[in-house]
């Protein structure tokens, strides 16, 4: 597991609303059993048009997802299936949403 590695969902009562997971958890608390995650939507389940720094888009398997960054959660390790992605190159683009939601700037 790593930091900005899109895996697919294993949670069966949310894998069908939101198919993939952005992992934004440092690897230095990787001994833990649980994951800070962002879930993804796909950009046509989004009933409104993207806050574009909040919810920036990105093509998984050359289809357009919606970061539902106001969505973060802590889930088990356990509900993280295989990486599929790998959306490091697009740090500054993450944590600026994230950063978004925390702070407004």
């Amino acid at each position: 597991m790593g930091q900005f590695a899109v895996h697919e969902n294993e949670n069966k009562l949310t894998k069908k609303q939101y198919p993939y997971l952005l992992d934004i958890q440092n690897n230095l608390i990787s001994d833990l059993k649980t994951r800070v995650v962002i879930p993804f939507v796909h950009k046509q389940e989004f009933f409104s048009k993207p806050i574009a720094i909040l919810n920036p888009v990105f093509k998984i398997k050359s289809i357009e997802y919606v970061l539902l960054t106001q969505q973060l959660a802590g889930i088990s390790s356990s509900q993280l299936g295989k990486q599929i992605a790998d959306l490091s190159k697009q740090r500054n683009l993450i944590v600026s949403a994230i950063d978004f939601m925390v702070t407004g700037i």
